[in-house]
């Protein structure tokens, strides 16, 4: 059998390989992936095609990415505003013990996680303009019942279906934009997206420091009219949605017959098949939950994803603790979030210029660690206000970037859809533990809280990092030397093209 893809000297090499390159398989051609697709700039020259290319992501990027990113600003808004809840009096007034108060944050994270792996194929079966404004409704009606209850139980009950609500929309809108960008262009973008949770964050706190100013309005103390009023804003932008979110390229209706050529055309080029139709099967599921990839993303975002939510849920908390009011600690929570967004981006630009995402995230994670280092080592109120501050540098920039690493070394439609479920599922799951961590009788030092964040950063996020990254530069050189020709051996080019990120000629992201 002639050889299956001709190889550079390295993955680099290999990664630059034209769109043009043929590979024979028992003696039939195995077709360049965009065969099929018409070319509507055919004729043109290589500048031309260019222009085209930087005019279509212009337009994908103004149509997506803004409503997109204000969209998890409001769910991350909404679902860590508890934390500044708390601040403001609502454990006192519903009477609620620290063992209770820390079930209502778990409780969120069990229905988040169970129900995350499931959202990415009712996404893809509901489409996103039907399907994100329906969640969006859900969560926000969730949300407006929080201000309303008068106890424990109801308390519980409205974490429970928010936590339900809300899984569909981060795994679903990084998958979806996966099915629009290339490889090499997803890490920026879900790194804006991903922006939205450290300015969520810094709004949070100046939002929350404003509305708590109408206590006693209508009887409502407070903090129930942050829930209240962040749930009717919710509400309102979920209904904007219908007419706001986009489906998929191939039924986007903003496209014009000749754009939507192009983005399918310049995904297949990509070693990419996310933006067609393509019919579920339980295979999918199991490709995915056998990979070993699946595993070792949802181990490294572990590592992120847990010490996110200890830092976003008890960071006023810890401020609190350094001797400021209620008001001043949900103000000074401002910065360190307002420095992680700016954190977030640049490493996804990087990551995406450099494609070593693995080392980005060994780099950053080192950033936390010194962070969390300095708040379980000084009781010095300024050094352990400078380590929250490297603390968000070293966690907010890893999350978009594991997120972008595990999509770029998955492809299927459906397999990738599954694979961002259970990762992502896996670690927010995680939140159960970081919802419990940080005791009252901890205080003000929070050191089992500290440490357990410290023990994630270490044996999750840099451990994960550095045992996926040599895993899949091994497999790379195994396919660069030939060693997984044998599985494509039989197969004609439809079946080979099925094989997604098992085709021998597929090179992994590092």
């Amino acid at each position: 059998m002639s050889t299956a893809l001709e190889r550079g000297t390295d993955s680099a090499s290999l990664d630059r390989r034209s769109e043009d390159e043929k590979a024979k398989v028992e003696g039939q051609e195995y077709a360049p992936p965009t065969d099929g697709i018409p070319d509507p700039d055919a004729g043109l020259s290589e500048e031309e095609r260019a222009a085209h290319d930087r005019k279509l992501l212009w337009k994908l990027d103004m149509k997506l990415i803004p409503w997109l990113s204000f969209l998890y600003l409001i769910s991350f808004l909404d679902r860590t505003n508890i934390g500044n809840a708390k601040i403001d009096g609502l454990q006192e007034d519903l009477h609620m013990t620290n063992g209770q108060y820390n079930a209502t944050l778990s409780i969120f994270f069990v229905s988040y996680a169970l129900f995350e792996p499931l959202t990415n194929v009712l996404l893809k079966k509901l489409r996103p303009s039907i399907f994100l404004p329906i969640i969006m409704l859900w969560w926000g009606i969730c949300m407006t019942c929080m201000g309303l209850v008068h106890n424990f139980s109801g308390l519980m009950a409205a974490r429970w279906w928010l936590g339900v609500a809300e899984a569909g929309l981060f795994p679903g809108v990084n998958y979806y934009l996966s099915c629009w960008y290339k490889r090499s262009e997803f890490g920026i973008r879900a790194a804006i997206f991903f922006s939205a949770a450290a300015l969520a964050g810094s709004f949070g706190g100046l939002l929350a420091a404003a509305i708590a100013q109408m206590d006693g309005i209508g009887g409502k103390p407070g903090w129930a009219w942050i829930f209240i009023l962040e749930g009717l804003a919710t509400i309102f932008v979920g209904v904007a949605s219908y007419w706001m979110v986009h489906d998929f390229p191939d039924e986007a209706k903003f496209l014009t017959p000749d754009d939507r050529a192009r983005v399918i055309r310049r995904l297949k080029a990509d070693q990419q098949s996310s933006a067609e139709h393509e019919s579920f099967k339980m295979t999918y599921f199991w490709n995915s939950v056998s990979d070993w990839k699946t595993w070792c993303f949802a181990v490294i975002y572990m590592g992120c994803d847990g010490a996110l939510y200890a830092f976003s849920l008890f960071l006023p908390s810890i401020i609190n603790q350094l001797g400021y009011k209620s008001t001043t600690a949900n103000l000074l929570s401002v910065p360190p979030y307002a420095g992680a967004a700016i954190m977030t981006v640049f490493i996804g630009w990087l990551a995406d210029r450099t494609r070593q995402r693995g080392l980005c995230n060994i780099a950053v994670s080192f950033l936390g660690i010194a962070g969390f280092s300095m708040l379980l080592g000084s009781g010095r109120p300024g050094v352990q206000y400078a380590g929250t501050f490297l603390g968000a540098l070293g966690i907010y920039p890893c999350i978009a970037n594991t997120i972008s690493w595990a999509s770029n070394n998955v492809e299927g439609v459906y397999k990738r859809g599954v694979t961002l479920g259970f990762v992502i599922g896996w670690g927010n799951l995680n939140g159960v533990v970081s919802s419990n961590i940080f005791r009252g009788r901890d205080k003000p030092r929070y050191k089992p809280g500290h440490s357990v964040v410290l023990a994630y950063l270490i044996l999750f996020l840099l451990g994960g990092s550095i045992t996926t990254r040599l895993l899949l530069a091994w497999e790379n050189r195994k396919r660069a030397r030939g060693d997984r020709d044998a599985w494509i051996e039989g197969m004609d080019a439809q079946e080979i093209e099925m094989l997604g990120d098992r085709k021998p000629n597929f090179v992994y992201t590092l």
